[in-house]
């Protein structure tokens, strides 16, 4: 890692973990918002987020196929068309320079959602395309796991 920016920037570094808490408070499915930040964070391939979200669905007991089959969410049977809409919606944010945030993203996400929900939904995909980009910049990599590359 290049630096140890939560000791640095402890303020900052809280304030993100403050927006995190809100959305856990916030009445969103904790695996809806960890299926958007592993979504976000294979899109912006963010090995360490990658590990943390993945870890954080398989403890919460999220089949293996749904994880295997995210980065293919249109196509995987898996996945309800609420989350569907949301993965569009993160997706488009996540590309927002080319996209532009536009009607055909939103508008399902709309119909699925009421306007607080849709709210932290997007709360969520600028998390974590925050902490993507501090821990891409700082090449901070995913936590040692005892577990891996252990043969069952």
């Amino acid at each position: 890692m290049r630096l140890n920016y939560a000791a640095l920037a402890p303020e900052a570094t809280k304030a993100l973990g403050g927006v995190n808490a809100a959305l856990l408070r916030s009445g969103l499915d904790k695996r809806l918002i960890d299926l958007l930040f592993l979504r976000v964070s294979q899109i912006n391939g963010c090995s360490y987020c990658i590990d943390l979200h993945a870890r954080d669905l398989r403890r919460a007991g999220e089949p293996n196929e749904r994880l295997d089959g995210l980065a293919g969410w249109r196509e995987s049977p898996y996945f309800t068309e609420p989350e569907k809409a949301a993965l569009e919606w993160a997706e488009a944010l996540t590309h927002v320079a080319a996209t532009h945030a536009p009607d055909a993203s939103y508008e399902p996400l709309a119909r699925h959602y009421d306007g607080g929900q849709v709210a932290n939904i997007t709360y969520a995909i600028a998390l974590m395309n925050a902490w993507n980009r501090v821990a891409i910049g700082f090449h901070r990599g995913p936590e040692p796991n005892p577990e891996a590359g252990r043969s069952a």
